[in-house]
């Protein structure tokens, strides 16, 4: 029996299978508020077979989306918006649906990939990003601004609110973005905290902020539903000190906190926070990082990146590198991934009854065990 396609227990949701979703950005709202493109896009995602659908990274206030076009949950216009999204997705799918919520921090303002990607100056339609140190990305960028104690609370409480909304939306699960360079990993990384007080400095200090927000999260979050974070597992900045840079060891003492909070599962990716990142590419070239965790923890754990191949996903689970998968590029080239995986595999997999009629004769119970008939 396939490992990838069994079920896995999260809190009181159950996946179909071990395939994720991974968030994807699509850039492509307006004001924070989704539009058709998110419907279509989500909807045929939806149809994939996949065990759980995570939303695009969601930003807690306007100030906190990575472009003018990055979804927001953060007042009732974009609650309205993503509600009918929500509404679509339900109406033609099962599958358990999951929201990534975070904030974009100093790489906020960006431009849209395909229109360069650059900083938005505030004369332009963009806005000062927020930090927690003045320290620009590059050394041709302005300082982000700097937050003080007070702002990094009253952000805690929109992470809060955003919660808040996710749960009357009816989201059965929560992803807090905690990678990637934005502004939860800014605060685990030397790199970019420069900070003093009691959020810089030692490792305990800087886990401090994130491990602060995800507490008060959790909290806010029904105690049935589950409630994971993606983490960077390191900054590929070997050419810095070890205390002057994120690295696996690290990441592992975060996750291991972050379990001891009520941390559902841990999503393992890397990088993002540096310029002058190192990363060494090819397949599954993350599993590693997602393996070092996993052995240091108690809770599911995610391994994301380079990962195409059924068999190689099979063998990631099946191994106990990981108890997940996630999937985003090869899913946006193939959104039936998880249909071929099941069939390479001679597992069952869920598909829409209008679908049924395309299930392959030498598969007879890709689908289960399917009627279909007519006159």
């Amino acid at each position: 029996m396939s490992r990838l396609f069994s079920p896995l227990k999260l809190r009181a949701l159950t996946l179909p299978n071990r395939i994720i979703v991974s968030p994807m950005c699509q850039y492509s709202a307006v004001e924070g508020r989704a539009q058709p493109w998110h419907h279509v896009h989500l909807g045929q995602l939806a149809l994939s077979g996949a065990g759980m659908l995570i939303i695009e990274a969601t930003a807690v206030e306007a100030a906190g989306r990575i472009t003018p076009g990055c979804l927001g949950l953060y007042d009732d216009e974009t609650e309205a918006a993503l509600a009918d999204v929500v509404r679509t997705v339900r109406s033609v799918s099962p599958i358990p649906l999951a929201i990534q919520i975070g904030h974009a921090g100093r790489k906020a303002s960006s431009g849209r990939p395909w229109e360069g990607g650059r900083l938005i100056p505030a004369h332009a339609g963009g806005w000062t990003p927020v930090a927690p140190s003045a320290e620009p990305i590059t050394e041709e960028e302005p300082a982000p601004h700097a937050l003080g104690l007070p702002q990094l609370d009253a952000l805690k409480e929109r992470f809060v609110d955003t919660v808040l909304r996710a749960d009357r939306l009816g989201f059965d699960a929560i992803e807090v973005h905690g990678a990637h360079g934005y502004l939860m990993h800014e605060f685990l990384s030397p790199i970019a905290n420069k900070r003093s007080d009691q959020y810089g400095g030692s490792l305990e200090n800087r886990m401090r902020w994130p491990l602060e927000v995800f507490e008060e999260m959790r909290s806010a979050w029904p105690a049935h539903k589950p409630m994971g974070i993606r983490i960077s597992a390191t900054d590929w900045r070997p050419d810095l000190p070890a205390d002057a840079r994120w690295d696996v060891p690290d990441a592992v003492a975060f996750a291991q906190r972050c379990e001891q909070i009520g941390a559902d599962w841990i999503d393992v990716s890397s990088g993002g926070v540096s310029p002058q990142q190192k990363i060494q590419l090819g397949p599954g070239y993350q599993v590693p990082f997602a393996e070092a965790v996993k052995q240091a923890v108690g809770i599911p754990v995610i391994a994301v990146g380079l990962i195409t191949e059924a068999r190689q996903a099979e063998e990631i689970v099946a191994s106990g590198k990981a108890d997940m998968v996630a999937m985003a590029r090869a899913m946006l080239n193939n959104p039936r991934w998880p249909w071929q995986a099941a069939a390479e595999l001679g597992a069952s997999v869920e598909a829409p009854r209008q679908y049924w009629r395309c299930q392959p004769r030498e598969h007879p119970e890709l689908f289960g065990k399917v009627v279909f008939g007519q006159r």
